[in-house]
């Protein structure tokens, strides 16, 4: 196998590894490779499911018209074959990406999707990284029977991804000097999340802090050090887990025991706090959100509902900037209530002249949901079953009302009874949209029949049959 055919065997499998690892961390992601194999070598890109599409212009200007990404050619010549250096990437708007200059192969380029509701850019940034240098050892290995593994190392990494993360964040902040070992951290929050006490899931925070900044706080209860539960004890730390609950305090550990409980932590201790919400949970380094978990697994996603298209239809609705706050306050506050307490709800806004008339409870006088103590008496409406009627204006009219409207081309069979609804009286009368809530936590802005939050299917990966282009020759066919 010459050397062009194996460089785009080993693209293959690390680009499928990299999608497939970061899709199940995220949402479904695209990865796409762009690189020179030689410092003289013609720049090319491996996009199988034209995740650059439409970023032709910055390409071109990056890669093309400048020649400063060359620029490292000398420090190429002196790398070692394990050795990679980072360097600039181009700037593209949704698109997260890492470039390297490595010993084997001269400059890489690793870009994928940037979802919005990522919690943190980081691990995903540091994804792309360890793409980058698994694809460097395995064109250097030369050895056809290994690439499968390394698009297998690349698809269970999220463990990996979130310590490299923290381990660089928690560097700058307090240097390489540290005895909190993260990967048992890692692995003890996984557990715990897992770890049920009386039929209930784990709710409370778990607080991770440098040995040696334990003398700065101030503890309100402190274990005997001989009797203190090993953080790989997750059945005791899940039972001790339930003293701080409701209260506000959290459990401190130094990364081996539970130390006792605390109020307050102090800052620039570069500490890890596990917050654990039942069903899942949220990693926090100092005052930065890294990731969620949930199901025994670190995710991305900040588990808040996407309204980008509810935002963009209130633009469109002609309300100014002040009735669109307001409009977009309630309703996302009412949403995530009800994906909280997981039950279904349905928002029918509505924009028209009129008020609209349909079956349900009608209210004597609106609710203006501006108001804090009204807005909660919504969101405990919202759990009666049919919809809340709310006007543009920010009140609420009615609940449980019914909808009803002639059958679509767009219903959706493995939707429920509120979502086929939504798409039918939406479809029969102008200027309502209707939010859908499911049981299940999906989030559906519905407008004229048609589902405006719904996400296009990602082309399939014909990874196997696709091949390299020179990235002159892909700017011309765009």
């Amino acid at each position: 196998m010459n050397a062009s055919s194996f460089f785009n065997l080993c693209a293959y499998h690390v680009q499928e590894g990299l999608r497939d690892g970061l899709s199940h961390f995220s949402q479904p992601s695209r990865a796409a490779l762009i690189y020179a194999e030689t410092p003289t070598s013609d720049i090319c890109i491996y996009d199988p499911q034209d995740l650059l599409r439409g970023h032709e212009p910055i390409l071109e200007k990056f890669f093309i018209e400048s020649q400063e990404w060359r620029t490292c050619s000398f420090i190429h010549s002196t790398l070692p074959s394990f050795d990679m250096r980072p360097c600039d990437s181009p700037s593209m708007t949704g698109i997260i990406s890492y470039s390297a200059h490595c010993g084997s192969v001269f400059h890489q380029t690793w870009c994928t999707e940037q979802h919005p509701d990522l919690c943190s850019l980081s691990p995903t940034e540091h994804w792309l990284e360890h793409a980058a240098w698994v694809m460097s050892q395995a064109y250097e290995g030369k050895n056809t029977l290994l690439l499968d593994l390394a698009g297998t190392l690349l698809q269970g990494w999220s463990t990996h991804a979130v310590r490299n993360a923290i381990v660089d964040a928690r560097t700058e902040l307090i240097g390489m000097d540290t005895q909190l070992r993260i990967f048992p951290v890692l692995d003890a929050i996984l557990a715990i999340s897992k770890t049920l006490e009386e039929g209930e899931k784990p709710r409370g925070i778990l607080c991770f802090i440098e040995p040696s900044a334990l003398r700065h706080i101030h503890f309100l209860a402190r274990l005997e050090h001989s009797e203190r539960p090993a953080i790989h004890s997750h059945k005791h730390v899940r039972k001790l887990l339930q003293s701080v609950e409701t209260s506000g305090h959290f459990l401190v550990s130094d990364g081996e025991s539970i130390v006792g409980i605390a109020e307050h932590c102090p800052e620039g201790a570069a500490s890890l706090r596990a917050e654990f919400c039942g069903t899942h949970g949220f990693l926090w380094l100092e005052d930065q959100l890294l990731c969620s978990f949930s199901d025994g697994s670190f995710h991305s996603s900040t588990r808040k509902a996407n309204l980008v298209s509810l935002e963009e239809l209130l633009i469109e609705a002609g309300l100014d900037s002040e009735e669109q706050h307001d409009l977009f306050s309630s309703v996302s506050q009412i949403v995530e209530s009800t994906r909280e307490r997981r039950h279904g709800c349905t928002l029918v806004l509505d924009f028209q002249e009129e008020c609209v008339s349909f079956a349900g409870q009608r209210l004597e006088e609106p609710l203006l949901l501006s108001n804090p103590k009204l807005l909660q008496v919504a969101r405990n409406l919202a759990e009666v079953d049919g919809a809340l009627h709310i006007r543009k204006d920010n009140t609420l009219h009615g609940f449980g009302c019914l909808l009803d409207g002639a059958a679509v081309p767009a219903e959706n069979r493995s939707r429920g009874a509120r979502y086929n609804s939504a798409l039918r009286f939406t479809a029969a009368r102008p200027n309502i949209i209707v939010v859908v809530v499911s049981c299940d936590r999906p989030v559906s802005i519905i407008f004229g029949g048609v589902e405006m939050s719904a996400a296009c299917p990602l082309p399939p990966s014909h990874s196997r049959s696709s091949t390299p282009h020179r990235m002159e020759d892909w700017l011309k066919h765009s």
